[in-house]
């Protein structure tokens, strides 16, 4: 295994991405398209569920809500966790909500919670047993980054520090003195960022977690998801980084394309 892999299977590390969208059929289309996956069955618990493949590997899990519930279609982060109900414990104790679970994965490759930190921000729990995450990352049309997009930093940097062991870094001022950012690490590795960003907080998704995609040329991946139905919310722009453009699928689910990464946080 290597340390990349070994480090996102770390308790508390983003091991995971799932999208609840509205058709199947459709997404799977949207993403095949735009991404090359291809898709076979998962775990059907809530319904119809593919777990999404890139070169034979798994990268991805996408879902199809019920057709009465009407809600919009996000993408999930889920951290790793050695026992889930004990995280689903701590984070009860730390002012979070769960939401689903802990259950078994009806397949039984792991065991899983979605839960919200006291913010609101959706994110899932996974303790994986037989399949531990993403099987790969670092590579186009795959999960690179996880961020949590949030009011400021300051008002639940905590949460994510007691129940799952981070250690958050900020920016130094000689980076901006303006800009709200924390970089999550876990025995020295950089796992997942947390931004503030105030008053420009989108007030129809509230706080929230960003999955940032690999993608070999941001600018021809931001036409291909126009193309293909999409929308360009966050047109390309250079970072430190890489090139970065925030766009939705289809049906309305947000993330990030970035190409170029030199480093893990893909922050601007």
């Amino acid at each position: 295994m290597t340390t990349e892999a070994a480090t996102r299977r770390m308790p508390g590390a983003p091991c995971w991405v799932s999208l609840l969208a509205h058709s199947l059929p459709v997404t799977q289309e949207f993403y095949g398209a735009l991404f090359g996956w291809e898709f076979r069955p998962g775990p059907q618990h809530f319904g119809p569920y593919s777990r999404a493949f890139l070169d034979g590997r798994e990268v991805a899990g996408v879902g199809e809500l019920a057709p009465d519930r009407h809600l919009p279609v996000s993408w999930t982060t889920y951290l790793a966790s050695d026992d889930a109900d004990v995280t689903a414990e701590q984070i009860r104790s730390c002012g979070g909500t769960v939401g689903v679970g802990p259950l078994d994965a009806d397949d039984d490759t792991g065991r899983m919670a979605i839960a919200s930190d006291p913010q609101g921000a959706i994110f899932g729990v996974w303790q994986g047993r037989s399949m531990m995450g993403t099987a790969f990352t670092g590579e186009p049309g795959t999960a690179v980054w996880n961020e949590l997009v949030t009011r400021d930093t300051a008002a639940v940097g905590p949460f994510y520090e007691h129940v799952f062991g981070f250690e958050a870094e900020p920016l130094s001022p000689d980076d901006t003195a303006d800009f709200d950012y924390l970089t999550l690490h876990l025995k020295d590795h950089p796992v997942a960022g947390i931004h503030g960003v105030g008053s420009a907080l989108p007030r129809d998704r509230g706080s929230h977690w960003m999955t940032y995609f690999a993608v070999s040329d941001t600018d021809a991946a931001m036409r291909r998801v126009t193309e293909l139905g999409g929308h360009v919310l966050d047109g390309a722009h250079d970072s430190a980084h890489g090139r970065l453009a925030t766009v939705s699928d289809s049906e309305g689910a947000v993330f990030t394309l970035i190409s170029g990464a030199e480093g893990p946080s893909p922050h601007p």
